[in-house]
């Protein structure tokens, strides 16, 4: 397997491996910027604007995209997340061309049809109103909102529905203009691939592109904060999370391990006492996600209205007892949980294509896998005790609740708890 990059001129990035073996491979562009790019005014756009790319271009229509791809047995999807979108392709490696030239048309040749606007918002509507449905998706929204606070980073990438009511054609143009510039256009590719094939493509396709000034998204404070809704559901929602590294931060590996020691699979601290032993609930998890300049590591669970004040209360306790006797064994489970999960997850080329892209966003390089794997391997049991012990004291939190949650604590009273 081998990576190759190039960069043209006007700052647009080619990233590609070759991976033996496969008749497949995956290709797109990710664009970096998403919601936390958005103005207030703009929330949802970056959404709307992915949704809008698949609905004609002033080649294709909306059917004409989706049968180009379909025809030769492939699939076309997108994403929006905070800091990316997303448009890509998995074909076989001989339509690799096809699928270059439709998503660039895509993405260059939009024509934001006024009656398509109207058709996909109806969508986008059908979509947010899911979303409510769905406890366990919104209270991450919540939870998000509750941690930053008055922020792009804090919005939900749906966006609110007068919003995406409001949204215009000149909306979409204007998003455009400002971010989709091609110094934050990442073009990635993995599987059966030729490199020197694909930048010729982008060369035609990409690289006359005029260079255009990106602009920086506001910077994240994480404030932390409660938000409570009271509904009559099944289960009680419950979702917690602390600051963690940026994704450029040495400690990023330390908090990965020590939330995967804490609550990533059914060997660890929070499955074994809260779920195994105790019965408290069905779903507990905790996880690491980070940011250009922030991060949050957070816990979530669904039980009954009854047992939710004894796992909150539990929850706390045992981020006060990871940071006196979280073991070596765990923290080396931990460690190998992360660089299995990382390298079998590189058998796929979505993931592989997807991975290229954010390490270019991030590093602007491929670091090699031994570096990574070096630098999970270097994480500490007493790193992982530090950080714990930091959570356990003074770091600032955010609490999302829904359903029965009357009796939930107050997350003031579970911080304080948490400090005697």
């Amino acid at each position: 397997m081998s990576v190759k990059t190039h960069t043209f001129p006007n700052g647009f990035r080619v990233v590609t491996e070759k991976m033996a073996g496969l008749q497949s491979a995956s290709i797109g562009i990710w664009v970096t910027a998403g919601g936390r790019d958005e103005r207030l005014e703009q929330n949802g756009i970056a959404h709307f604007l992915e949704h809008m790319a698949f609905k004609g271009t002033k080649t294709r229509s909306a059917l004409q995209i989706a049968e180009a791809i379909e025809d030769v047995g492939g699939y076309i999807n997108a994403y929006t997340s905070r800091e990316v979108t997303a448009y890509y392709a998995r074909v076989l490696g001989a339509d690799v061309p096809l699928a270059l030239e439709v998503i660039s048309d895509i993405l260059l040749n939009p024509v934001f049809d006024e009656s398509e606007i109207e058709v996909e918002r109806g969508v986008i509507l059908q979509e947010i109103g899911q979303a409510l449905d769905t406890p366990d998706d919104v209270i991450f929204d919540w939870l998000q909102d509750e941690a930053y606070p008055d922020q792009p980073i804090g919005r939900t990438i749906l966006g609110p529905e007068e919003r995406v009511r409001s949204f215009s054609k000149e909306d979409l143009r204007r998003f455009v203009h400002e971010h989709y510039g091609p110094s934050q256009m990442i073009l990635s590719a993995a599987g059966d691939v030729d490199h020197d094939a694909i930048v010729r493509m982008a060369e035609d396709l990409f690289g006359g592109l005029e260079s255009r000034v990106a602009n920086d998204a506001s910077a994240a404070a994480f404030k932390g904060g409660e938000r409570r809704e009271i509904k009559t559901l099944e289960q009680a929602h419950f979702a917690l999370a602390f600051e963690g590294p940026a994704y450029r931060d040495d400690a990023i590996y330390t908090a990965q391990v020590y939330s995967v020691a804490l609550g990533g699979g059914m060997s660890s601290r929070l499955f074994q006492e809260i779920r195994e032993k105790r019965g408290l609930c069905y779903t507990i998890f905790a996880q690491t996600g980070a940011y250009s300049d922030t991060g949050m590591m957070t816990i979530y669970a669904g039980t009954s209205a009854e047992q939710l004040p004894e796992l909150a209360n539990l929850t706390m306790s045992e981020l006060a007892r990871a940071a006196e006797d979280m073991s070596e064994a765990e923290v080396a489970r931990a460690r190998a949980q992360m660089k299995a999960g990382m390298l079998m997850g590189l058998e796929s080329p979505s993931s592989r294509a997807e991975r290229l892209a954010r390490l270019i966003q991030i590093w602007n390089r491929i670091p090699p896998l031994e570096e990574t794997v070096a630098q999970i391997d270097a994480v500490t049991t007493q790193g992982v005790k530090d950080f714990a012990a930091h959570l356990a004291g003074q770091a600032p939190a955010a609490l999302a609740l829904y359903g029965p949650v009357e009796r939930a604590p107050q997350l003031a009273e579970m911080l304080a708890g948490r400090a005697a």
